[in-house]
C-alpha cells in the first residue's frame, strides 16, 4: 500500500472534496451547460489524441517565456539603477506612476495597430504585465537595503562595483523575487487574455475556439490546464529562488 507524506494528505483531501462537489453540482445541469469532471477528462483525452493540445501548450509557453524573460532582462537592471540613484528615480517616478495603472489589455488596440494580428501583440501584452511588478519591487528592494551594509563594505575597502554586486544585489534579492513571483501571475493571466483577443494559437485561442463550438467541456479543460501550468511555473521559480538563496547564504 502506497503511503503518502502527511503534508500531502490535506491538499489531496481538499482536491478530492472539490471534485466530489463539482460532480454532484454537475448533475443539476445539462452537460452542455456545466460538464462534470468525467466529461472534462474525456475532453482532455480528445484534445491530446488529436494533437491540438500539445501544440497550443508549446505555443503559449514559448510566448510566455520569451516575453517574461525580456521583461526581467529590462526591468531588473533598470530597477537596480533607479533604486541606487535616488535623483534618477525621483525624475522618472511620476512617469512610472502614470503608466503603471494602465491595464495591459488597454494597450491591445494600439498593439494590433503597431504589430498586426498574431504573435507580437500577445508578447507585448505579456511584457507589459510582467515589467512593472519587477521594476517597482526591484527599486523598493534596493532602496530598502540597510545603510549599515554599505558602511561595512566601505570600511572593508570594497569598491563601488563590488559593493553593488556583492552587497546590494544579494541583500535586495528576496524583494526582487517577490516582484518576479507577482509578475509570473500577472503575465500568465494576460497571456491568456492576449491569446483570446488576437492570436490564432495558444491556450487562450483554444478556449475561444471551444466557445465558438459550444464545447464547454473543452473550455473547462483549457481553464484547468492553465491553472496547472501556472502552478508548475510557480513551483519551478520557488526551486530556482531556493537554489540562489542557498548560494548567497540567505536561505536554508
Amino acid at each position: 500500500m502506497l503511503l503518502l507524506p502527511k503534508k500531502l494528505l490535506l491538499p489531496i483531501a481538499t482536491l478530492l472534496a472539490f471534485v466530489a462537489i463539482w460532480q454532484l453540482g454537475a448533475r443539476r445541469y445539462p452537460p452542455e451547460l456545466f460538464p462534470a469532471p468525467s466529461d472534462v477528462v474525456l475532453a482532455f483525452k480528445e484534445l491530446a489524441d488529436n494533437g491540438v493540445l500539445w501544440g497550443h501548450i508549446s505555443v503559449s509557453l514559448a510566448r510566455f517565456s520569451g516575453a517574461y524573460l525580456l521583461a526581467v532582462i529590462v526591468a531588473i537592471p533598470l530597477g537596480l539603477f533607479l533604486g541606487r540613484f535616488s535623483r534618477c528615480h525621483f525624475a522618472i517616478d511620476p512617469l512610472l506612476q502614470v503608466l503603471r495603472p494602465i491595464s495591459p489589455i488597454a494597450w491591445f488596440p494600439l498593439a494590433v495597430l503597431w504589430f498586426g494580428i498574431g504573435n507580437a501583440p500577445a508578447v507585448f501584452i505579456i511584457f507589459l504585465a510582467a515589467f512593472y511588478p519587477v521594476l517597482l519591487t526591484t527599486i523598493s528592494a534596493v532602496r530598502a537595503v540597510p545603510a549599515v551594509y554599505l558602511k561595512v563594505a566601505t570600511n572593508f575597502g570594497a569598491r563601488p562595483g563590488m559593493t553593488f554586486l556583492r552587497v546590494i544585489v544579494p541583500a535586495a534579492f528576496p524583494g526582487i523575487m517577490v516582484g518576479l513571483h507577482i509578475a509570473v501571475g500577472t503575465a500568465w493571466i494576460h497571456l491568456v487574455a492576449g491569446e483570446m483577443l488576437g492570436a490564432q494559437s495558444g491556450l487562450g485561442f483554444m478556449i475561444v475556439d471551444a466557445r465558438n463550438f459550444l464545447r464547454t467541456d473543452q473550455i473547462l479543460a483549457g481553464m484547468l490546464l492553465i491553472g496547472v501550468l501556472g502552478l508548475v511555473i510557480y513551483r519551478g521559480m520557488k526551486a530556482v529562488e531556493h537554489a540562489i538563496g542557498r548560494r548567497w547564504g540567505i536561505a536554508s
